[in-house]
């Protein structure tokens, strides 16, 4: 399939993890900015 994908499951799913947790941070950090720049005006 892809060759750059290890075969070990456990590895996968760190990574899915990993991503999904930067995703969501990014996620709140940029709503947290967008909150606080309407809140000053």
């Amino acid at each position: 399939m892809l060759g750059f994908l290890p075969d070990d499951p456990v590895i996968i799913a760190v990574v899915v993890i990993l991503l999904s947790l930067v995703f969501f941070s990014y996620l709140l950090i940029r709503r947290t900015i967008l909150e606080f720049r309407d809140g000053m005006r």
